[in-house]
């Protein structure tokens, strides 16, 4: 086995930014979390998902995708430097004006995202034109460098509130998180929050969905652990109901 690889193809690194993902949501109250979880409404998996319980509500859910070199996050065949130094001037204009706008319009915080730690301000709102233009070229720009095609699937098909990408020091550029969504960054084997990501709506059953799908996943993990096959668990259901100890909902 090569050195860094683990027995089911994955790297040590990105085994440790899901790992170092996994805890951050729990620190942040996601108390349902698992790893590998296959996503409702698309063909994507999630490398960890999170649902964050809420009091007489659905909730809320988030999606974590852990990037460990820069490959992983570019299209080779589209980096160009010039087009890499163009965004980067896009996205310190997109500061600039935010800053701006932020002074002049202090009370544009979404205020909708349950959790105030996760509120942004909604600029689209104000129908800023530049603002509008910049958006589209940065958005544009990085479908072209990069293979954001599944970053802007899940966010279309509403799969959770929160995205995070989760990456390395040494890869981390603000011009290169996906917008919408927030970067945590690996440092000194902990993760920092560099980038806030967007409040999503996603609809309940769709939260309620997610959930089951993060159940089902560690479920199956467990199961591993525990060399637990598809097999005996029906055998075990199966004795269950033969002798009487089975009830409604179990």
């Amino acid at each position: 086995m090569a050195a860094g690889v683990t027995n089911r193809g994955e790297t040590a690194r990105h085994s440790r930014l899901k790992r170092l993902a996994f805890l951050w949501a729990q620190t942040q109250g996601f108390s349902a979390c698992a790893m590998e979880v296959s996503l409702p409404n698309c063909r994507y998996r999630a490398d960890v998902a999170a649902h964050r319980w809420q009091r007489k509500q659905t909730g809320s859910t988030a999606i974590f995708e852990c990037k460990q070199a820069l490959c992983d996050l570019r299209r080779d065949n589209c980096h160009s430097e010039p087009a890499l130094e163009r965004l980067d001037l896009i996205c310190k204009r997109r500061q600039i004006l935010e800053a701006r706008l932020h002074e002049h319009y202090p009370s544009l915080r979404n205020g909708d995202s349950l959790f105030p730690e996760f509120d942004s301000e909604n600029f689209a709102a104000i129908g800023h034109l530049g603002y509008a233009r910049l958006l589209r070229d940065m958005r544009a720009l990085q479908n072209r460098l990069y293979d954001c095609t599944k970053f802007d699937k899940l966010i279309r098909y509403c799969c959770a509130n929160l995205f995070f990408l989760v990456l390395p020091e040494e890869l981390f550029r603000d011009s290169e998180i996906p917008i919408g969504w927030g970067a945590l960054v690996e440092s000194k084997g902990a993760l920092t929050l560099m980038r806030k990501p967007l409040w999503h709506d996603a609809t309940a059953e769709g939260r309620i969905r997610l959930l089951q799908r993060i159940a089902i996943a560690g479920t199956r993990l467990l199961n591993r652990q525990l060399q637990i096959g598809s097999n005996k668990a029906e055998a075990e259901h199966c004795r269950k109901i033969c002798s009487g100890d089975h009830y409604p909902g179990d």
